[in-house]
């Protein structure tokens, strides 16, 4: 998917961005991941019913049944605007310095699109007005948590076609409660968002499993320790090794806020692994600023914990953890210094 959400935003920006509007940039970035959506599912649907192949409708099923949410960050450096597109429930948060009181304030780029999300459940609610159960125990029909994401061909198809596909081509079965869909889309929602360099600005995208062990403030935080720590005054260097030596704060320098509060007593990962909440926790020993956050995230201080989460093969890790993908931006001399981690 990474490459060719890419290639397709590339492609339909190119007719758009030179003499534009900014709406016209967002419309284009919309269309791509519909568009590029539409090849995964109904795309390969055609050309299955075309070639009347089980050994290639295996092939094509499996990134359309399959299910990706996705996070695009567009950069202009002429405008310093930086655009968030968010299809699922990866989320990408900006932190800056408070030139008045020293701490570093977070900014939402994106909104998780699940059926938790009230704005998420309206509009699907509306789309779908006889039907109660469209979102039941905060999931779509019940079982898919993500309202907005590629693939998922089963939440899109209509009963027939699904039908269809299973009995020819060993697809799976419809819900039982599929009456009206396509009830989940990858469209996504996009922020515009000013960059200011000079206040130290940096962004951190992050698949939902780093949002599952940190709510956005410790996120935002652990970054400021990164930097103060490695006295990089706001932009990343590389730096000499630590030797593993560990270092901590009492108390993370982040302005809070009540939403903040309310989302680490409801952290998934915090309840299953009865983490510790005091500040403390967190560690600086790692020169790639993603993998610190990955590092504070699996148990920072609680080695023992991390350890086993880390160690833990799968396909029983996943009850556990799941995959990480890290991302931190820092922005500065018209340049964009991206620190990436994955486990």
């Amino acid at each position: 998917l990474k490459p060719q959400l890419g290639n397709y935003v590339y492609s339909h920006l190119l007719s758009v961005y030179q003499a534009s509007h900014p709406e016209d940039i967002d419309s284009a970035i919309k269309i791509a991941f519909t568009k590029l959506d539409y090849d995964i599912t109904f795309g390969a649907k055609d050309r299955i019913l075309k070639a009347r192949s089980k050994s290639l409708a295996a092939q094509l099923l499996a990134p359309a049944i399959a299910g990706s949410c996705a996070l695009l960050a567009f950069y202009d450096n002429s405008t310093s605007i930086l655009r968030v597109a968010c299809t699922g429930d990866s989320r990408a948060v900006l932190g800056r310095r408070d030139e008045k009181t020293g701490l570093w304030t977070l900014v939402p780029l994106s909104v998780d699109q699940a059926g938790d999300n009230p704005d998420e459940v309206t509009r699907i609610n509306a789309t779908h007005p006889n039907e109660e159960s469209v979102i039941s125990d905060g999931r779509v029909l019940g079982n898919l948590q993500p309202t907005r994401v590629f693939g998922d061909a089963e939440y899109k198809y209509p009963r027939e076609v699904s039908l269809g596909l299973r009995e020819k081509y060993n697809a799976r079965n419809p819900s039982n409660r599929l009456l009206t869909p396509p009830y989940v889309t990858a469209e996504p929602e996009i922020t515009s968002t000013q960059i200011e360099p000079t206040k130290g600005d940096f962004v951190v995208m992050a698949s939902d499993s780093l949002w599952e062990c940190l709510s956005n403030e410790e996120v935002v935080g652990p970054v400021g320790l990164w930097l103060q720590k490695n006295r990089a005054n706001g932009r990343p260097k590389q730096i000499e090794s630590t030797g593993g030596s560990s270092w901590s704060a009492q108390k993370l320098s982040v302005t809070p806020t009540a939403l903040e509060t309310s989302r680490k007593a409801n952290l998934l990962r915090v309840r299953q692994w009865q983490i510790d909440r005091k500040d403390d926790r967190f560690v600086v020993e790692d020169d790639n600023i993603a993998t610190h956050l990955v590092r504070n995230a699996l148990g920072g201080r609680n080695e023992d914990l991390m350890s086993s989460l880390i160690a833990m093969p799968p396909p029983n890790n996943r009850r556990f953890r799941d995959d990480f993908i890290v991302i931190v931006i820092f922005f500065g001399d018209n340049k964009i210094s991206p620190f990436i981690a994955k486990l």
